[in-house]
């Protein structure tokens, strides 16, 4: 039995009966992140635990369930005029967290608030609103948006833009045709405003009492809410990064819901009768991500001489060394799926039938060789150790499967707080990273990881590795401006051809979501791996 478990189970036997401490009537919701928020800001960082933060406080024109289907949200309906005009109409009752109603005019004040957010992290949202041409609020309740170019995934686009009240800018008339500043002068909210919680100001199911960095969240349930009002009247997020301590707080009875429980002692805990599980397939997929552009580059061969990665025999090389079958069944303890592409399987933009990348190590040393690199050559692998489901063990077992084939593999393991600053600056050579879709389509994916960089259409943000192919950005490029789905898929099918045959970003695997709860209560999980603490509630 693992060290974590033992203690936490040494501790709830003291508790004796432990459970009727806190009932499953208990109006308090309490949840152990797996994750840090990095801000309150809801327009600061497209990042898991921000999300989650978000979701709860903040609601946006459009809505995914835990599916990832499209829902209305702020808005009731929609239409498309024609492939870069939609007109959306907008939902009545709704009042903000400060009892001001919520119309067009709140939307239009958010999307410009997105252009002028200099706290921003690799234009998480202004990639989607300056993709945007023109934008009207007709009336407080229809709202008319044109985009540059077709776009569509326009709908799962907004669901990830929170509308804040334009009270936050003394109800200023905002004219988004006006420029990047939308004909207002600022000054416009900033990020410590929402960290305090005086600009936290949303339509969403909770209110924001209290945020604190790396510290608990405090929320409280809104009363006013237009939608069905949640169980829970005060819910508490606690960044709990290590598994066995976030264990330890579930046994114990200081937890109600823990983000992925570590894999090696879920077995121990499905023999618990005090406790239940849930298990979510998801879209996120964990990848490594290699700087092909830069020669040399920074941490492959200490910074001197050509760069390997920027040959696909070397790419294709490190792929082969890992044996994904063996990462899922002795690392991942079931709760992940070999990667074979970007996306699972029959989602749109896969290729179908695509088997599991294959492990071959002794045709991964004859490509070295081939490239010039016979006696392999020396890297340093960056990685998180507590931000995805055992990703400091996951990199050790890459990094030895790399050694195994001649390369000299120094990892450099860190949490998460500093390596996504690092890795937006470009420090790193060949980093591991994750990421899930908001849509069941490569085209998310593409567009933010695998593109050409290009800030001013919003592409390629994510690019971290500089990879740059003519005939993938051709392909994608297309799909972006292809309203037909039955077209879009083909580009997309292509392109996933190129990138897989380049691979400068390796696949490896896709998480389940797991969260352990105490019994008593249900959650069916969430595809984009976000604890919903509204759908938590009582089981029946």
């Amino acid at each position: 039995m693992p060290a974590p478990l033992r203690t936490a189970l040494a501790l709830l036997a003291g508790l004796g009966a432990g459970f009727a401490i806190h009932p499953t009537t208990a109006q308090t919701l309490r949840i152990a992140m797996s994750g840090e928020t990095t801000s309150a800001d809801p327009h600061n960082y497209s990042l898991t635990p921000n999300t989650t933060l978000q979701q709860h406080v903040f609601e946006a024109l459009t809505a995914v369930d835990a599916d990832l289907k499209v829902q209305p949200g702020l808005a009731t309906r929609w239409e498309r005029l024609d492939d870069r005009t939609w007109v959306f109409h907008l939902r009545d009752g709704v009042r903000f967290h400060n009892g001001q109603s919520f119309g067009a005019p709140d939307v239009v004040f958010s999307y410009c608030r997105t252009l002028n957010n200099p706290g921003e992290v690799v234009q998480s949202f202004s990639r989607v609103t300056r993709r945007i041409a023109a934008m009207e609020a007709v009336d407080e309740r229809t709202l008319r948006l044109v985009t540059k170019v077709p776009e569509p995934l326009l709908l799962n686009d907004l669901n990830r833009l929170a509308i804040l009240p334009r009270a936050l800018v003394g109800g200023a008339a905002l004219d988004f045709g006006k420029g990047g500043d939308c004909g207002f002068g600022g000054p416009w909210p900033a990020a410590q405003q929402f960290n305090d919680a005086s600009a936290a100001i949303g339509t969403g199911p909770f209110r924001l009492r209290s945020y604190t960095p790396g510290g608990a969240i405090e929320l409280e349930r809104n009363d006013d809410y237009w939608g069905d009002k949640p169980h829970w009247a005060q819910v508490r997020l606690t960044p709990v990064t290590a598994a066995g301590p976030r264990m330890a707080g579930l046994l114990a009875g200081d937890q109600d819901v823990i983000e992925s429980p570590g894999t090696g002692d879920l077995a121990q805990l499905r023999q618990k009768p005090g406790f239940t599980l849930a298990n979510k397939p998801t879209t996120r997929l964990i990848f490594i991500q290699l700087d092909t552009a830069r020669s040399p580059s920074p941490f492959v061969q200490g910074g001197e001489g050509r760069n390997p990665l920027q040959d696909v025999r070397v790419r294709q090389a490190l792929s082969l060394a890992i044996d994904r079958q063996a990462v899922e069944q002795r690392v991942m303890d079931g709760v992940a799926t070999p990667a074979a592409q970007y996306l699972p399987d029959g989602m749109t933009g896969t290729i179908p039938g695509l088997p599991v990348l294959p492990y071959d190590p002794a045709r991964a040393k004859r490509l070295l060789a081939e490239a010039g690199h016979k006696d392999g050559f020396a890297m340093t692998f960056h990685a998180t150790n507590n931000r995805y489901i055992n990703d400091a063990r996951l990199a050790q077992v890459l990094a030895q499967f790399w050694n195994r084939i001649g390369v000299k593999v120094e990892l450099d393991a860190m949490p998460s707080s500093v390596f996504f600053g690092r890795r937006g600056k470009k420090e790193f050579s060949v980093a591991m990273g994750g990421w899930s879709a908001d849509a069941d389509e490569t085209l998310m994916f593409f567009r933010s990881w695998l593109l050409t960089t290009d800030r001013a259409q919003g592409v390629g943000t994510s690019n971290y590795g500089g990879w740059s192919n003519a005939r993938f950005d051709e392909l994608t490029g297309r799909a972006m401006q292809t309203m037909d789905p039955a077209a879009r898929d083909e580009l997309l099918r292509q392109a996933s051809q190129v990138a897989v045959e380049e691979m400068p970003v390796i696949p490896v695997q896709f998480e389940n979501a797991v969260w352990a709860m105490r019994k008593g209560l249900a959650y069916g999980g969430r595809m984009d791996q976000t604890t919903d603490a509204a759908a938590i509630r009582p089981a029946e």
